[in-house]
């Protein structure tokens, strides 16, 4: 499949998102008039008709699905009545905290996953093994919130270690690294959080995979040329464990991200999952919308960067593409 019919997939797919969120929106109790209504303290029937007027509420419903689509190809997301500022803008401060926090917790979910699994397909009667499968179903069983209060009472309020709350302490002043420090002091708790149940999945899938690949015909004939255990594991046998570990990675991504919405809340952190719980407490229907939106936005951008990697780590992939 080539990049060009990856990328109209991909506009077809978030068409179809957008499509399905406003229709859920639409269709929901209550209206962005009863939000302006309601915070204007109440408001009478002809006020109500005039505020559905001017923001197009009683035209049909394909009407303002078009103009609602419309405005998004022209990266309009439209007003925050809550917030009192455009969308897009809202989006832009809290977003790169929500990458920041899922793309590190990804990451290292990934690393530390194959690692484990690795070393427990190494050694697959030994006690490693068995504390990365009781680790793993610990992992995967245990809520991210619940994971994440523990951490907290633990760490912050019982030893207090790392903060509370928050992304930056406002008190610390110094340079760019200074800075950069107290921003990964304060992400310590959130990513360890997020990333908890996806160590799980990817450390059981790379051990699968390796002990697979272990298995295989080329490897023992690595092993009979005299090559070392290092180097069987490292240039053939990991190489060729990778390419589930990585698929799933790309699958999962959007599940990192849904999971970052309660880390968030748990942790106050300043990103799309705080700013999302306020809207739909305050049913600010634009504000949410726009965070669904961008949302699978990153969702499908992280597919396709998904597809680009197996290409880069799988020639069997390229050969099919």
């Amino acid at each position: 499949m080539t990049l060009l019919k990856r990328l109209i997939y991909a506009a077809i797919l978030l068409t179809a998102v957008l499509v399905l969120n406003f229709s859920m929106m639409h269709f929901a109790p209550g209206d962005v008039a009863d939000t302006i209504a309601a915070s204007m303290g109440g408001a009478d029937a002809e006020t109500m008709a005039q505020i559905r007027v001017e923001y197009g509420l009683d035209q049909p419903f394909f009407v303002q699905l078009f103009a609602y689509i419309g405005r998004v190809l022209s990266f309009d997301l439209g007003y925050s009545y809550f917030y009192n500022t455009p969308v897009t803008e809202l989006i832009f401060e809290r977003l790169p905290a929500t990458l920041l926090l899922a793309i590190t917790a990804q990451v290292l979910a990934v690393v530390v996953g194959v690692l484990l699994g690795v070393f427990s397909a190494r050694h697959p009667n030994g006690i490693a093994n068995y504390f990365v499968t009781i680790f793993a179903l610990f992992g995967y069983a245990a809520p991210v919130f619940w994971t994440g209060i523990l951490l907290l009472i633990g760490f912050s309020l019982k030893i207090p270690l790392f903060p509370v709350a928050g992304m930056s302490d406002v008190t610390v002043q110094g340079g760019f690294f200074v800075k950069a420090l107290d921003i990964a002091h304060h992400m310590v708790l959130p990513v360890l959080t997020l990333s908890s149940i996806f160590l799980a999945l990817y450390s059981r899938l790379s051990r699968a995979a390796m002990l697979e690949v272990l298995g295989s015909d080329y490897i023992r004939t690595a092993k009979a040329k005299g090559l070392s255990n290092r180097e069987v594991t490292l240039k053939h046998a990991l190489k060729n464990a990778l390419p589930p570990v990585v698929t799933l990675a790309g699958l999962q991504f959007s599940a990192v991200i849904s999971g970052a919405v309660l880390v968030e809340s748990v942790f106050s952190w300043p990103g799309l999952g705080q700013l999302a719980l306020t809207s739909i407490l305050a049913r600010d229907t634009p504000t949410i919308l726009g965070i669904l939106f961008f949302s699978a936005l990153v969702v499908i951008i992280g597919n396709l960067v998904t597809d680009l990697v197996m290409r880069l780590i799988d020639p069997r992939v390229r050969g099919h593409a």
